[in-house]
């Protein structure tokens, strides 16, 4: 399995600049997630990789050999795209084993390669039948097995569950992640869906507006994120961001604003002291709120939607004219209209620069 290395790699349609020059290093068995809402640049970065887009500029190389002039038949990758995009005329075994017909591999060992990936999908049984005898889950499981028998280097997923409804997307992403744990090779996965990003990706890659925001595993952007778009992108529910001011009373520094003041630690107090601007915007997780004010610095909220989700609730409140999300247990239900009063977990507060948004 080779590393791949982009080297200043962009990409322009005419005057139109959609992917400034990046680099980008994926590493060897590793199972990577390019995540971002529509529009951020991440299919076209997969379509590059896969050859289906040329390079503008920079290279793309595999283990420091240049790519990105071959043919996508040269460069030993397989893709899964979102439409499946099987062929209707055929059955199950032939779609699965047609690149490897193409290839004029031996009957026998086509046979024994797609008995085996297809007894490792749960699809062994609709070999015989055609793709439009197939469910959704079914013929997506087919397109993946069309890739896992190429036995490939590298394996290519373009949105692939964004056709499924939320239960089927569910247990196809569970086994994505059995399939990852068990097939050793390089993973490049593409999706807008964060929670797909956090549960699959060994490592994400945060991209928006064409430009890499942060990349890292899914405990660094949750905890870490360098800025307010990875930290409002990473996360469910997403986070709250707050106007503030930072004051300094009594030999501590707080942040205030319109409805809340919190003190700060000692540690993120200390970072702020060369912050050059005052005002700046308040990240909270809904889970870095507790009913019990002796844990954290009180916060009074008004409550305006109870979402009962099962053994968790989402309070949809509001703080001023600010609307916040609260993570509580369903154990201890909230009224619609009430006001509460919660601690806020001050560890887990963050500080961005209001301009740019950088994390301080």
């Amino acid at each position: 399995m080779p590393k791949i290395a982009f080297d200043q790699v962009s990409k322009s349609y005419g005057v139109v600049e959609v992917l400034p020059p990046f680099d980008l290093t994926l590493e060897d068995s590793e199972f990577t997630v390019l995540v971002g809402p529509s529009g951020c640049g991440k299919s076209t970065t997969l379509r590059m990789l896969a050859g289906l887009e040329t390079v503008t500029s920079g290279e793309i190389f595999f283990d420091d050999k240049p790519i990105s002039k071959l043919d996508p038949k040269e460069r030993d990758l397989a893709m899964v795209f979102q439409d499946y995009a099987l062929y209707p005329h055929m059955n199950i075994a032939k779609n699965m084993s047609f690149a490897l017909r193409l290839a004029r591999v031996p009957k026998a060992e086509i046979t024994e390669k797609v008995e085996r990936v297809a007894s490792m999908l749960n699809i062994a049984h609709l070999l015989d039948r055609k793709p439009a005898e197939l469910s959704g889950g079914q013929r997506q499981r087919v397109a993946m097995g069309r890739a896992l028998v190429r036995d490939a280097g590298t394996f290519l997923f373009d949105e692939p569950l964004s056709n499924l409804d939320a239960k089927l997307r569910g247990k196809m992403r569970a086994e994505l992640a059995e399939m990852r744990d068990t097939i050793d090779k390089n993973m490049v996965y593409v999706t807008h869906d964060q929670v797909e990003a956090m549960t699959l990706g060994d490592r994400i890659v945060v991209m928006s507006d064409g430009l890499i925001q942060q990349q890292g595993t899914p405990e660094q952007l949750f905890k870490e994120p360098v800025n307010t778009f990875v930290a409002g992108f990473i996360g469910a529910p997403t986070m709250n961001f707050l106007d503030g001011e930072l004051v300094e009373e009594g030999g501590t520094q707080w942040v205030r604003g319109d409805c809340y003041a919190l003190p700060l630690p000692a540690d993120i107090a200390t970072r702020l002291q060369s912050a050059p601007d005052r005002a700046v915007t308040v990240g909270l997780r809904p889970s870095s709120f507790t009913p019990d004010t002796t844990q954290g610095a009180p916060i009074e909220l008004k409550v305006v939607v109870s979402e009962y989700l099962g053994a968790q609730s989402v309070l949809v409140t509001h703080c001023g004219d600010a609307e916040i999300l609260v993570e509580t247990q369903s154990a201890s239900p909230v009224r619609s209209g009430t006001v509460q009063t919660f601690g806020v977990l001050t560890d887990e507060i963050m500080i961005f620069d209001k301009t740019s948004g950088l994390r301080l």
